[in-house]
């Protein structure tokens, strides 16, 4: 299973979109592991969105049409509700 998501920064305003085939290592290391790396920058991060998919090419598809203009201002109507 890939997983594609979306993180927020709510202290700094910013939104990191990702895929893995593990959640929550990835995840723990965005917030805690990662020594270098844009999203160490912003912490804390809080998982908004998650889709699930089987194939690789799948996830890496959806991963491409969040990170358009029309995808990022769908993960921006995630955050405000």
């Amino acid at each position: 299973m890939f997983t594609v998501y979306a993180l927020y920064s709510e202290s700094h305003n910013k939104i990191y979109l990702g895929i893995t085939s593990n959640i929550d290592e990835r995840f723990k290391s965005h917030n805690e592991l990662g020594k270098k790396g844009w999203t160490k920058n912003y912490r804390p991060w809080i998982i908004i969105y998650k889709q699930e998919y089987e194939e690789k090419s799948q996830a890496l598809k959806r991963e491409k049409q969040l990170k358009t203009s029309a995808g990022r201002l769908f993960i921006r109507s995630l955050i405000k509700k």
